[in-house]
């Protein structure tokens, strides 16, 4: 066994975006405002869904299985953009981009956590409508709470685990040569090549719960929509299949989105491949993404709408009442 004698790195320095002076202001100021604006609509969908359950309406329109698990689909993204986002603000200000080394280990953990997270809850939602479209009748019975709570608390559980897994693997690497990242987050491909020991049993598991990731999800995700496709053509009338799609267009408009950035950057050519476009398209993933899918389920969703507007009617009444006394 050959012996590295090296001083292990303390500290990684991020490339970043770009190195371009004149641009670092105006993407401060972009990425700020589109991180302020998916913490709003991710906690604010949270909040409309939480308080609708809490109107005196004899059925809250919010207090179903989809609700449960769109609002769980919120704090993910919202964990998710966190997790990279304010480190990215932070270093569009800074001359030396540079983060610890526990720090980046911190970062990849939840990095790696909440993208395995929202690719299951996304594939959850789907048997969701699966079960919604295809068994109506049964709904509520098969999607008890007692189910909801086991189908959400699996891919925590999962998640987590295979991130911590791959956290631990990564930073036993020996790094002691070159400690800069060619990305604007911390991330498992440009760290390892950084590294100077054997990375083989890390490109391993890569392959493997990349692969058992992508292909489990997406497959009951496709699954659950050729049934949900096929059952919304056997209803006669036109408005009654127009009703069935729009329970689930929201949910299929964020599932084109988040898929179709996975697939363009993982299952690419190599030789296709560069740091630069990779990094645009990490932005859209990790950045725009989190931000797009409240918006896609509140304007596409006429429930939340509705909830959201009776929110703010009570909001306006308690104010009203405030004055007057």
């Amino acid at each position: 066994m050959i012996q590295i004698n090296c001083t292990q790195v303390t500290e990684f320095i991020l490339v970043g975006l770009t190195d371009r002076q004149e641009l670092k202001m105006p993407l401060f100021v972009l990425f700020l405002s589109i991180y302020l604006f998916t913490v709003a609509g991710n906690l604010g969908l949270i909040l409309v869904i939480r308080a609708d359950s809490r109107l005196n309406t004899p059925i809250p329109q919010l207090h179903t299985p989809m609700y449960f698990f769109l609002s769980h689909l919120a704090f993910i993204d919202f964990s998710f953009t966190s997790s990279v986002t304010p480190n990215t603000l932070v270093n569009f200000l800074c001359e030396v981009k540079s983060i610890t080394f526990y720090a980046c280990a911190i970062q990849l953990g939840f990095f790696l956590s909440f993208l395995i997270l929202e690719m299951f809850l996304l594939a959850v939602m789907a048997y969701d409508r699966y079960v919604a479209i295809c068994n109506p009748l049964l709904y509520m019975v098969i999607m008890s709470q007692k189910v909801c709570m086991q189908l959400v608390a699996g891919p925590y559980l999962y998640s987590f685990s295979v991130a911590f897994l791959h956290t631990v693997v990564t930073f036993r690497l020996i790094y002691c040569g070159p400690n800069v990242i060619n990305h604007f987050y911390c991330d498992d491909v440009p760290l390892m090549a950084l590294a100077c020991s054997d990375t083989s049993l890390k490109e391993i598991l890569i392959f493997i719960f990349a692969g058992f990731n992508m292909i489990s999800s997406l497959t009951t995700v496709l699954i659950s929509y050729l049934y949900i496709v096929a059952a919304i053509l056997r209803i006669q009338s036109a408005e009654g299949r127009r009703k069935a799609f729009s329970t689930c267009g929201s949910h299929l408009t964020a599932l084109t989105i988040f898929y179709g950035t996975l697939i363009f950057m993982y299952l690419q050519p190599k030789s296709n491949h560069s740091l630069d476009t990779d990094k645009m398209a990490s932005v859209f993933y990790t950045i725009v993404i989190p931000m797009l899918n409240p918006m896609i389920y509140s304007l596409r969703n006429q429930e939340v709408k509705n909830a959201l507007r009776k929110a703010f009617e009570k909001c306006y009444f308690l104010s009203l009442i405030n004055i007057r006394m």
